[in-house]
């Protein structure tokens, strides 16, 4: 059964959602590229909600018009020169000092009225991540691939790391501070979000969702997104962060296919060898040994590695508790 309350955005008028953070730093971070299109409107949703926070756009290497457009809107805008929505992340993660953190995309697909709402949930039940998860208005704002995509990818991170969330690779994410100031942010595209997800999963940090409306983009807007390139991407994504975090198990199950495969060489060898005293297909014989010392020397790797991850998810740990939870930080504003 789920263990995240999942709710909706519009359960909680914003006038109490307000009073709930009131006093609090918050920073909307918003990376962008290529998004005049949209980006005055997405600056200008945000400041209407959220009017004590700082909107921040992060312009990574647009093309067209989006800083100009953003400034004026009212935003602060930086630049990251190093392509990729992961790079982004991580480059507004180090430089912008909040007490709570509203990510979010600049293409106007995700409703920035359901602000409040994330962030007063975030601070209301003392969590560290909300995930707006996208619930589409339109019969385009969701791709058909994409569609699929996200549900096998959160259905994949469900069943390696823990069933918490059902939309992992939502843009619309609401942080507190020691999220973000222990969150390493090693991706460089747009498995970001998966990284993200695995994170907080992973240091069993308290979590929630809100469902969010979600639409299409305005004409003339194109999605970033590659449903093939970028989906072979997470996938692999998803993979790395298996062997990283559950090493034992990633080994344990190249051990046993490496095992059944050597026995399936070997069980013809011994009975000939039963039958007869000899062992007349040394290669296979020698080809089988082999196989199982690798299934082996798997096996030890993952045993070696699970001490590793463990002692790296302690300092992890450690590093996350250094810093006040939204929590302790309200108790001492009241």
């Amino acid at each position: 059964m789920h263990s995240t309350l999942k709710a909706s955005a519009n359960v909680m008028p914003i006038e109490a959602a307000q009073a709930s953070y009131a006093g609090f730093e918050i920073a909307v971070i918003l990376p962008c590229y290529n998004e005049e299109a949209a980006i005055a409107d997405v600056v200008a949703g945000f400041r209407k909600v959220l009017p004590q926070a700082k909107v921040y756009v992060y312009d990574n290497n647009s093309k067209d018009r989006t800083s100009e457009r953003a400034a004026a809107a009212g935003a602060i805008v930086r630049k990251e020169t190093l392509q990729g929505k992961g790079n982004v992340v991580r480059r507004m993660f180090a430089d912008v000092d909040a007490d709570i953190y509203l990510m979010c995309d600049g293409d106007i697909t995700y409703d920035a009225g359901s602000a409040p709402a994330l962030i007063a949930k975030l601070v209301d039940d003392n969590l560290d991540m909300v995930v707006g998860c996208r619930i589409d208005t339109q019969q385009e704002a969701y791709r058909a691939g994409h569609r699929f995509g996200n549900a096998l990818f959160t259905g994949a991170v469900a069943s390696l790391f823990g069933n918490r969330f059902t939309d992992i690779l939502s843009g619309y994410r609401v942080f507190s501070r020691r999220y973000v100031k222990s969150f390493p942010a090693l991706s460089n595209g747009f498995e970001i979000e998966t990284e993200l997800t695995v994170h907080a999963l992973q240091l069993r940090m308290p979590i929630g969702e809100l469902d969010t409306p979600y639409g299409a983009r305005l004409e003339g807007s194109t999605s970033k997104l590659s449903t093939y390139r970028d989906g072979f991407k997470i996938l692999m994504m998803i993979t790395k962060l298996f062997k990283n975090e559950r090493p034992l198990f990633f080994f344990s199950i190249i051990f046993a296919l490496l095992s059944l495969v050597a026995l399936g060489l070997s069980v013809p060898l011994l009975v000939t060898y039963f039958e007869t005293g000899l062992v007349p297909r040394l290669p296979t014989a020698v080809l089988a040994a082999s196989i199982m010392l690798l299934a082996f020397l798997s096996l030890t790797s993952g045993l070696v590695l699970d001490t590793v991850t463990h002692g790296r998810r302690e300092l992890k740990r450690l590093a996350y508790l250094t810093i006040p939870s939204v929590g302790a930080q309200l108790g001492k504003r009241n």
